[in-house]
């Protein structure tokens, strides 16, 4: 299909907005982002109808082509819609019409939703640190929102986990447990539970699914212990064996019923998935399906995150390996006063270069809670929100870096040379020193004034260590390339690496212990010879698509990836904010006395390039 490919239309149908984009390959062979529009999502009344959002989205594009478009494409207003509808050509390879001129149509229509509203799931398992936590890896992964985790050992009584399955009507429970040959009792016990408590989907009359991934063993006792009440699908087992995790098959069936239960309430969507010309996707199932794929084929490590007015989405992928968690409570407008209870305002106010009563903090974040949709008015406004979002994003990677990790329980064999060097089960799959890349998206971080604000709230949350690229989401189109690059990679790519993500240029930050005032690391390349000290920010001049081959040296007690004191010579890129020589220490600390921490704190605003409040 990609050799008849030179259109493409994608949309995004959120919960309250609708976004379209244009992509078309230009005379030089590249696909390029031509348009973005937007609209209201018309799920409610008096529209009721998701298609009627797409189509305005859509003639917003057609509109802008009108007026202006890229160098390298042909002018001209373009005619994506016919009759009231999606005008594309192709559908799994098949014709669908045909145009009387280039500016007609487009090739290929792909869609992301979540306009039925989010995937709401809990699982069971039988040990909470151990098939329970692979079952909640599973969930997240699938792009669900994760409501509880019940298991044999989680401290709470029979009746207490009825009375919580009933409470919470979840969209799906993804039962596991129980290794093929395990236990099988456990398994039985908990589909009592759940029989008994009779839940109920949030959605009409449907019977609720129940996706059973544990003992191979068992799955005939525990379908009939659920009952003809609820509709049971059977999978491959999570955890096979101890060593073993299998995630695959449970995702995928998540993903199946999400469409069938959830995404098919949204009023329209029976029409929508006739216009498109492939499967719909739900929208943090793609972003995820982008962010694995471009890591995979391009051999890097990667770290993005999602922070939103209510959640926040963290991704990772690791030596190939995917994760992602949403923390549902973690957000900066309905949900900032979970941050505040979550973080306290100390550790919010440390992050506020100015001096301020803690008292007015909290009021101010307990405004933005009432009044969501606000945005900063003042300097110092925003320099409070983007220190919210600082611990937003800090609780939510701590939260990813507990599930992103190694089985635990499984049993290791080592040698007489492991015994004062022992790898425990159960460690974080994270390695900051192996991150190549970090892609913050979300308001506060694609919206910032400055690019330099986005870097450095991300620099303060994350902490990278050694050689790392900071880059930010323009403009949120990662769940439009996301369903594409199921279909047509090259082109997803492309879009993503010009149009999508802006570089800010790569951060160098040191690890270990060196003395205040000691230089920390040495830069040298041509034209470029730079030392910063200790407890420093310093950046390098380095424009976008600059590039520089430098030998990086640093402090004999200090790494950067290569051991401590060993230097490293590599290409470093630049960007919208240039290399960051980032010395201020991991873990970073700041000082306790609020004199000397905003003094600390203007100083980096200051080698940011930042203004500084009065």
């Amino acid at each position: 299909m990609s050799d008849n490919v030179k259109r493409i239309v994608a949309t995004d149908c959120g919960s309250t907005t609708t976004k379209a984009i244009l992509i078309e390959q230009n005379d030089r062979g590249e696909y390029r982002l031509i348009a973005r529009g937007e609209a209201p999502t018309t799920v409610e009344k008096p529209f009721e109808d998701v298609t009627v959002g797409v189509v305005n989205s859509i003639t917003e594009l057609e509109e802008l082509t009108e007026t202006e478009v890229p160098e390298g494409v042909s002018k001209g207003k373009r005619s994506l819609l016919k009759d009231g509808r999606v005008w594309r050509l192709l559908k799994s390879g098949e014709s669908q019409g045909s145009r009387s001129n280039s500016l007609e149509a487009s090739d290929l229509y792909v869609s992301t939703s979540s306009a039925g509203g989010g995937l709401q799931m809990m699982v069971a398992g039988v040990v909470k640190s151990m098939s329970a936590e692979s079952a909640e890896r599973a969930a997240l992964g699938a792009g669900a929102i994760l409501m509880d985790t019940l298991a044999v050992d989680d401290g709470r009584k029979e009746w207490q986990k009825v009375e919580r399955l009933r409470q919470l009507r979840p969209d799906i429970i993804l039962m596991s447990g129980g290794t093929d040959g395990g236990t099988k009792s456990h398994l039985v016990d908990m589909a009592e539970v759940i029989h008994r408590a009779d839940p109920k989907p949030r959605f009409g009359d449907m019977k609720l699914p129940v996706i059973f991934a544990g003992n191979t063993e068992a799955r005939t006792e525990v379908t009939e212990v659920l009952g003809s009440g609820i509709a049971t699908k059977v999978v491959d087992n999570i955890r096979p064996s101890l060593e073993a995790e299998n995630l695959g098959p449970a995702r995928d069936e998540i993903h199946e019923l999400f469409l069938e239960h959830v995404m098919q309430q949204a009023p329209g969507y029976s029409k929508l998935l006739e216009w498109t010309s492939e499967e719909i996707m739900a929208t943090p199932n793609a972003v995820g399906k982008l962010l694995e794929e471009y890591a995979r084929n391009e051999g890097i490590n990667v770290l993005g995150v999602d922070i939103g007015g209510a959640t926040t989405d963290v991704f990772s992928v690791f030596d190939g390996v995917y994760n992602r968690t949403v923390s549902a409570n973690l957000g900066l407008s309905y949900s900032i006063c979970n941050v505040l209870k979550e973080a306290g305002t100390a550790n919010i106010s440390r992050w506020i270069p100015m001096m301020i009563d803690p008292f007015e903090v909290r009021n101010r974040l307990r405004n933005k809670m009432i009044r969501p949709t606000t945005i900063p008015q003042t300097y110092e406004d925003l320099l409070i929100e983007q220190a919210v979002a600082r611990e937003a994003l800090r609780l939510a990677f701590g939260h990813h870096k507990s599930l992103a990790r190694t089985l635990l329980g499984t049993q290791q064999q080592r040698d007489v040379g492991q015994i004062f060097d022992q790898t425990a089960t159960g460690e974080t799959l994270i390695k900051m020193m192996k991150l190549d890349m970090i892609i913050g998206s979300g308001g506060v971080l694609s919206h910032a004034p400055r690019r330099a604000q986005s870097a450095l709230m991300m620099l303060d949350a994350y902490e990278p260590e050694g050689v790392t690229m900071i880059t930010v989401d323009s403009i949120f189109m990662m769940p439009h390339l996301g369903v594409l690059s199921e279909h047509f990679y090259e082109a997803a790519k492309q879009v993503f690496e010009y149009d999508c993500i802006v570089k800010c240029g790569h951060c160098i930050a040191p690890t270990g212990n060196a003395k205040p005032g000691d230089t920390a690391v040495t830069v040298a390349g041509p034209g470029v010879n730079e030392s910063v000290s200790v407890g420093s920010i310093k950046v390098i001049p380095l424009g976008r698509n600059e590039f520089l081959e430098a030998t990086i040296t640093p402090h004999k007690n200090l790494d950067i990836g290569e051991g401590k004191g060993k230097p490293r010579t590599m290409k470093l890129e630049g960007g919208t904010v240039g290399i960051i020589v980032d010395a201020r220490g991991r873990p970073l600390q700041l000082p306790s006395d609020d004199v000397a921490r905003t003094t600390k704190l203007k100083e980096w605003l200051a080698a940011m390039g930042l203004p500084l409040p009065e």
